[in-house]
């Protein structure tokens, strides 16, 4: 991805809990940047969906309706220990 890219999702990794924004930024760093191009593109979609249902697909209390997208929910519950 092009830097106007990754800037973009820099900004769109602020939302609106102080625990979404550690969880979901801390995965943009640590792997977004050696994920393949369609991980990155699955994580950009991701970022569309409303806190809500981000924070109970990482609690688990649902699960996300795409499987690439439960992929990264899934490594970042392990990254978390949750």
């Amino acid at each position: 991805m092009d830097e106007a890219c990754l800037k973009r999702i820099r900004w769109r990794l602020r939302r609106g809990t102080l625990e979404l924004d550690a969880m979901l930024g801390d995965w943009f760093e640590h792997v977004f940047p050696g994920a393949d191009s369609a991980l990155q593109e699955a994580f950009d979609a991701l970022l569309d969906e409303q806190d809500p249902l981000v924070w109970d697909w990482l609690m688990g209390h649902a699960r996300a309706p795409r499987a690439d997208w439960q992929v990264i929910i899934d490594d970042i519950r392990t990254r978390h220990r949750l």
